[in-house]
């Protein structure tokens, strides 16, 4: 069992981000489908409904996985001001990066395959997830919360 835990600490970083990514990637996919949802239940489908969810749910998870990084995954504990613009400004641009990204895939596969079927679009999603969680973990590694002194 004490394997196990050296384990764990040796690679808190790998174990708390895929753990927060699972609950940072629920709340962008509730966030997502519940405003798909509620935009198609007053008439607006296509993928303006698409894009617009997306933006939407991009901006809950972004905020909730900043603070669960910042806090648990990488324990950045600096609060000055300068090093908390550093890491919501980089956090920010490198998620900008992969919502581009992500919105680009989601909105390809709507022109592709219809934007009226939602197993699909559902099913994009998760795909698109799996390369968005890949790329934010290596932007949080080697960038954002960077310890001192590593390269």
């Amino acid at each position: 069992m004490s394997k196990i835990k050296e384990l764990i600490k040796k690679h808190w970083d790998i174990v708390s981000y895929l753990f927060f990514g699972v609950c940072t990637t629920i709340v962008g996919w509730v966030t997502y489908w519940l405003f798909m949802t509620l935009f198609s239940s007053v008439g607006m489908n296509g993928e303006l409904n698409i894009i617009i969810s997306n933006v939407i749910s991009w901006i809950f998870a972004v905020i909730f996985a900043f603070i669960t990084n910042k806090l648990w995954v990488f324990r950045s504990k600096s609060f000055d001001a300068k090093t908390l613009w550093y890491e919501i400004g980089t956090f920010v641009s490198a998620r900008l990066v992969t919502l581009l990204i992500e919105t680009g895939i989601l909105a390809g596969a709507a022109f592709l395959f219809g934007s009226d079927n939602n197993v699909i679009n559902m099913i994009m999603k998760i795909i698109t997830s799996i390369i968005v969680v890949l790329l934010n973990y290596i932007f949080s590694k080697l960038i954002i919360f960077r310890k001192k002194g590593e390269k």
